[in-house]
């Protein structure tokens, strides 16, 4: 371990930050993974428009995940991208749809992006106080993945604005829904 941290932060508030984002990483990482596990296990109607969609979320999301894991290098310490460090920061449990329907994958990712989200907007506080480098990192991938959910929504929305997947508070509940809807 380092005994540095970038200018301006003291070595408390270097680590508070490195932590805020280590969860970010692990949130970022197990996102391009269930992203990709969507990816390969969404069929149906729609299949390839949906299909397609989800590539560049990928690429976008793993980039995000390079770019907390340089900064929590820059702030002296070192980034965790191993499934173990995956595991041990996750405040959810593992996404829990294999093969399905377009709409039963979107309306459990729906509630993916909700708790990442929610999750990152978190950070996004408390870096407030921190670091407004980091903080300002964080709201851009915020911005970026606020617009992925209205993509995902968008297939769950009916014409009164309502989402399929309404009311649901698991991935499989949601999926069951959207199925039925």
């Amino acid at each position: 371990m380092t005994a540095f941290t970038v200018p301006g932060l003291s070595d408390t508030q270097g680590a508070e930050v490195a932590e805020l984002l280590q969860k970010a990483l692990s949130r970022y990482n197990d996102l391009h993974l269930t992203l990709k596990h969507v990816h390969w296990n969404v069929v149906g109607p729609n299949f390839i428009g949906v299909h397609e969609m989800i590539d560049p979320q990928v690429d976008l999301v793993r980039g995000y995940a390079d770019e907390v894991a340089e900064r929590i290098a820059a702030l002296g310490k070192s980034p965790m991208g191993t499934p173990g460090a995956i595991i041990s920061d996750r405040t959810w449990d593992d996404y829990s749809v294999n093969r399905d329907t377009v709409q039963a994958h979107l309306a459990a990712l729906d509630l993916v992006y909700t708790g990442v989200i929610e999750d990152t907007r978190k950070s996004i506080e408390r870096l407030e106080e921190l670091d407004l480098v980091s903080q300002d990192m964080l709201i851009g991938h915020a911005g970026e993945l606020e617009k992925f959910q209205w993509f995902v929504r968008a297939h769950l929305e009916n014409s009164g604005g309502e989402l399929v997947n309404e009311g649901a508070t698991s991935e499989k509940a949601a999926a069951k829904k959207a199925k039925e809807s």
